[in-house]
């Protein structure tokens, strides 16, 4: 039995943005966007208070979030919308935004801290304080997600909380709002997607409708990925990153993600390298380290990459998955841990920490290969001098 968790409403298309003031309006009557210096400085989040205030409604700002959201960040989003009495948020921005977002609508109705629900530990035993995403990056998926992930800062820990309660109320889509954004951050938050999307299609227990819906993920992304990163993406191919960012984000959200996710949110919170990005310097060893292990679901993702290959074994098209995925990382300029600047021996020393955190995410033990606290500092390792050299044949 599987259980489907999606928003209520889900506005997709360009020119979506605007309706968020008919959409708010339903919800409540002052509005706490949650957002960050970018949306403000680019004019985001001046529109989005337009829209709002043509349907009538007042609203407040918070624009304090960070590449990555810590507890911090959701306290502060929390003491401007107790002391404006704001009754529904609207996120604004990349997955950072939303998942804040998440975090203090859910805050509002409920006790203690957003540490104290990591690991399922406890429940919420409130409904939030709706809420509406709005993403202006195609990667997280994070308005479809009953994922919060927020860095606890007494620890030093990223905390993956997942709970029915925090499924946002609402999402709008609009491709438009990405299409403004650098190459660096259509890289990482295009292969963080693709990630979402091989994790849940891989997942132990994955269900057929997660895998409708990463697989059309993986072809989305795969085709027009190149194209948006390279200058050459028209409105069609930003539609469509989009859409497979969402469909990669309803898939992971309802099944799971796995090893990638363990391993890379221990990298962002002690050495701050951006998600996508620490996903990316991992994906092509974590796909070889479990190649046999999953060898005909990545077969089945071979027959979309390749489909010139379709009638070969599963593992030939697993081999082309593996290629596929390099080109795309050397394509996307993805560094390896080394290039990042992270310290070796500051790297070294922090391995059993990576590891023991990785695993305590529960997000590994969700694998198609059993993994221990040994093979995830190998990996690690790995991951530091990783070259993403092609084999001969692979292309994109």
């Amino acid at each position: 039995m599987h259980e489907i968790l999606l928003p209520g409403r889900i506005v997709i298309g360009l020119g979506a943005f605007a309706e968020v003031g008919a959409l708010a309006a339903g919800l409540g009557s002052k509005v706490l966007i949650v957002s960050d210096p970018v949306m403000e400085r680019i004019g985001h989040v001046d529109a989005c208070r337009r829209y709002l205030e043509q349907a009538g409604l007042a609203c407040a700002v918070y624009s304090g979030v960070d590449t990555e959201p810590t507890d911090r960040h959701v306290d502060a989003a929390l003491a401007v919308c107790r002391q404006e009495q704001c009754d529904v948020l609207v996120a604004l921005g990349g997955g950072s935004c939303i998942d804040a977002a998440k975090a203090a609508a859910v805050m509002m109705t409920n006790t203690g801290v957003i540490a104290d629900y990591a690991g399922g530990a406890k429940r919420f035993a409130n409904k939030p304080l709706p809420l509406i995403a709005i993403p202006t990056t195609a990667g997280t998926g994070s308005e479809v997600t009953k994922v919060t992930v927020i860095i606890d800062t007494r620890t030093d820990v990223k905390l993956m909380i997942a709970q029915p309660e925090l499924v946002p109320q609402a999402a709008i889509v609009d491709a438009q709002l990405s299409m403004s954004c650098p190459p660096s951050v259509i890289a990482s938050s295009g292969i963080d997607a693709l990630c979402h999307a091989i994790e849940a299609y891989w997942f132990r227990k994955a269900n057929t409708v997660t895998d409708g819906w990463a697989l059309q993920a993986i072809g989305l992304l795969v085709k027009h990925l190149p194209n948006c990163y390279s200058g050459k993406g028209q409105a069609d191919d930003f539609a469509q990153i989009a859409l497979g960012s969402m469909l990669a984000g309803a898939a992971f959200s309802n099944a799971s993600v796995t090893l990638i996710h363990g391993m890379s949110r221990p990298i962002g919170a002690l050495f701050h390298v951006p998600h996508g990005i620490s996903n990316a310097m991992l994906l092509p060893a974590v796909l070889e380290f479990t190649a046999d292990d999953a060898a005909e679901r990545l077969a089945v993702i071979g027959r979309l990459m390749r489909p010139d290959l379709s009638e070969q074994g599963s593992a030939v098209l697993s081999a082309a998955v593996i290629e596929e995925v390099k080109a795309l990382c050397r394509l996307l300029r993805i560094p390896n841990l080394r290039d990042w600047g992270l310290d070796r021996e500051a790297f070294e020393q922090a391995l059993p920490k990576m590891a023991a955190d990785a695993i305590a995410s529960g997000s590994p033990g969700n694998h198609p290969r059993t993994v221990t606290a040994e093979e995830i500092e190998a990996l690690y390792r790995v991951c530091y001098d990783y070259e993403f050299q092609m084999n001969e044949g692979a292309a994109l």
